[in-house]
């Protein structure tokens, strides 16, 4: 996540200056490490404990018999998610700030595939061997996930937990048009503004495909993290402001719609749209606690392995998680069989971290560099 700050860009719109001494640039915001756990924590807890599909098949028994006085909280708990996606804008504007487009293309592989490729892999691998929660899907799906292609091509996912992804991959590449220009305050303000209104124009058009790319229902969130993490990095201002404020605005929308959704169509039961919002509003409020640079001084060093493992522990914690519950839920009483399998997949998620993700990173990065590099050198040779 670290990067190079530079100054105020010359064409940018007044803000309020950096104040000295507080160091807006480089260095790793641990702090933000943290939330992302607390984000994939928030979604495993939603999957092993309040979404009562997965609950019944895991534990032999709906949420409210199995967890009671757990419930009420974990229902709510899936919008984890939309935390994550405050967060990708926040880190995405800042670990791509100075980088040219094919920087930040090698850094969104070599981030997202090594894990990603391992997680299908094994938990094609545990579904396949323990089918007792999930079936595997056909190796032809299999195959396709591994591509990371199969939401737009309407293809089951190995494990569901892979749609945000896709989510993600739509907000790089309308980011990556920001990034192809050059990274600058008014152009970052300019586009945020510019999502946040085509997103809501999109809702109702005739065009599925402009809707499904500019994604109303999230686009509020990503827009939010990239507004905050110019906050963080120039101070704050009223255009800044205006857009945290319109952004928040359009997410207590789309969250109200969405808890009721899943209350009435999911978990079969009535969720309080209050509730979701005053959730959302909580992330709001931490996320703008960073964005002041009030949490600068927490460099908690487990915050950063936590924060390592959070994508491989979100991305293996479903199926696996409810195979092993299923498998051991009459070992200990629930809440003990819980927290162990969360443990677990901690543990499973630093292994493929340190054993996978890490070297198959690097190995792809030199790759992508190398290839990179040649391709420039031929462009060179190319008759004008």
């Amino acid at each position: 996540m670290t990067t190079v700050l530079g100054q105020r860009e010359p064409d940018s719109p007044p803000a309020t200056p950096v104040r000295e001494g507080r160091s807006r640039a480089g260095g790793r915001l641990t702090i933000i490490d943290g939330l992302r756990l607390v984000a994939a924590l928030m979604v495993a807890m939603y999957h092993y404990t309040g979404y009562a599909p997965g609950v019944r098949d895991a534990w032999g028994a709906g949420p409210e018999v199995a967890f009671p006085w757990l419930r009420g909280a974990s229902a709510y708990a899936f919008l984890g998610v939309e935390l994550f996606f405050i967060i990708s804008g926040f880190v995405i504007c800042m670990s791509c700030w100075g980088r040219t487009p094919g920087a930040f293309f090698r850094s969104r592989v070599t981030r997202l595939y090594p894990a990603y490729w391992a997680a299908v892999l094994i938990t094609t691998a545990v579904v396949t061997v323990w089918p007792t929660v999930r079936a595997r899907r056909s190796w032809s799906d299999v195959l396709l996930n591994l591509t990371m292609l199969q939401n737009p091509l309407d293809r089951p996912p190995v494990d569901a937990v892979y749609w945000t992804l896709w989510n993600e991959a739509l907000f790089y590449l309308l980011f990556s048009v920001v990034v192809w220009r050059g990274l600058t305050l008014s152009r970052t303000i300019e586009f945020c503004y510019g999502w946040l209104i085509a997103s809501v124009l999109s809702v109702n058009s005739d065009l599925p495909l402009l809707r499904r790319l500019l994604q109303p229902e999230y686009a509020p969130f990503f827009v939010a993290g990239i507004a905050l993490y110019l906050i963080y990095r120039f101070g704050p201002d009223l255009m800044l402001w205006g857009l945290v404020g319109a952004s928040y605005l359009l997410a207590q929308f789309w969250t109200a719609r969405r808890v009721a959704h899943v209350g009435a169509d999911i978990l079969d039961r009535q969720l309080s749209p209050a509730v979701g919002v005053l959730l959302i509003t909580a992330f709001f409020l931490v996320m703008t606690v960073v964005a002041l640079g009030w949490t600068a001084r927490i460099q908690w060093r487990w915050l950063t392995t936590a924060g390592l493992l959070t994508y491989p522990f979100y991305l293996l914690h479903e199926y696996i998680g409810w195979a092993i519950i299923h498998a051991v839920r009459d070992v200990a009483p629930r809440p003990v069989v819980l927290v162990a399998v969360v443990l677990l997949m901690l543990g499973a998620a630093w292994l493929v971290h340190r054993l996978i993700e890490r070297p198959v990173a690097r190995m792809l990065r030199d790759g992508l560099a190398a290839a990179s590099a040649r391709a420039g050198r031929r462009g060179e040779r190319m008759p004008a």
